[in-house]
């Protein structure tokens, strides 16, 4: 189940990357260039994800599944720069938080298989340090493009659109990795 909750958010993450390229016109061409790499890598995620499923008698679908990427997705549908600051830095980058706790009880559990998830989460780990940095970079772009303070601006589109209280522990590594600066990841931990 945990195996096939990860499959269903990187079959999202495949959607949210394609509509950030289809919805919001009139970004420098790098932009869709960029996004267009974010679903790439995501559908070959979802498809180690769905390989290791079948491998263990499972499929996409088999299972139920949530759906909070897809939701903020639609809270942000008429707003770009909520978009970037939203997706990609708060859920997609929960992801960096998570994966290694993640991985940690899959090496507890020492089974061929956990061992087999805990490699395809390397890989995802690794492109989604990328993606995060990404959504980083059209952040900021867009808010310098509107006069907004990154870090302050951030705050408020998170009570705006009632985005997900994040919570420790963060895998500030990885964070800084993807662009997130010191003063970022202290407002993180005063949550």
């Amino acid at each position: 189940m945990l195996i096939h909750a990860i499959a269903h958010i990187e079959f999202n993450a495949i959607n949210l990357a394609l509509d950030a390229v289809w919805r919001f016109g009139g970004m420098p061409r790098a932009y869709y260039l960029d996004w267009m790499l974010v679903a790439a890598e995501e559908a070959q995620h979802f498809r180690l994800l769905r390989d290791h499923l079948r491998s263990q008698g499972h499929d996409y679908g088999d299972f139920p599944a949530h759906q909070g990427l897809w939701t903020m997705c639609e809270k942000t549908s008429h707003d770009i720069l909520a978009r970037m600051a939203l997706v990609p830095r708060t859920l997609e980058a929960r992801g960096l938080d998570a994966t290694p706790q993640i991985q940690a009880k899959l090496r507890q559990v020492g089974t061929p298989d956990a061992l087999a998830a805990v490699a395809i989460l390397d890989t995802i780990l690794r492109d989604e340090v990328g993606h995060v940095a990404i959504g980083n970079h059209w952040y900021r772009w867009l808010c310098e493009r509107a006069g907004h303070d990154p870090e302050t601006h951030y705050g408020t589109l998170v009570a705006q659109y009632e985005a997900p209280r994040l919570k420790p522990p963060f895998n500030e590594t990885a964070r800084r990795k993807a662009g997130f600066t010191d003063n970022e990841l202290r407002w993180l931990q005063q949550l």
